[in-house]
């Protein structure tokens, strides 16, 4: 089994209001991610994507194109939480 890692992700851009979240939901459930993609109040969103390397690598692409318009994409590295699946938090 492949070793499981956690992306924290911050999407930065006109991405509030365009169904980032709802759209992240369903792209991580197509690709067995589990985690959480929340609202910033700067404007940004940010995630937590568990998966591993290569789920999280063609995530991590999607977010660049996403909904809405993409300015940048941040993405640090961690060790898994064992999340149980995906949801969207407010």
């Amino acid at each position: 089994m492949e070793e499981k890692l956690l992306y924290k992700i911050r999407v930065k851009g006109y991405v509030q209001g365009v169904g980032f979240r709802w759209r992240t939901l369903r792209q991580a459930a197509s690709r067995g991610i589990k985690g959480y993609v929340k609202n910033m109040p700067d404007g940004s969103v940010f995630i937590e994507a568990e998966g591993t390397r290569k789920q999280l690598r063609d995530f991590a692409d999607w977010c660049r194109k996403g909904p809405g318009y993409v300015e940048s994409v941040t993405v640090d590295v961690y060790p898994p939480m064992d999340y149980e699946g995906f949801t969207v938090r407010y």
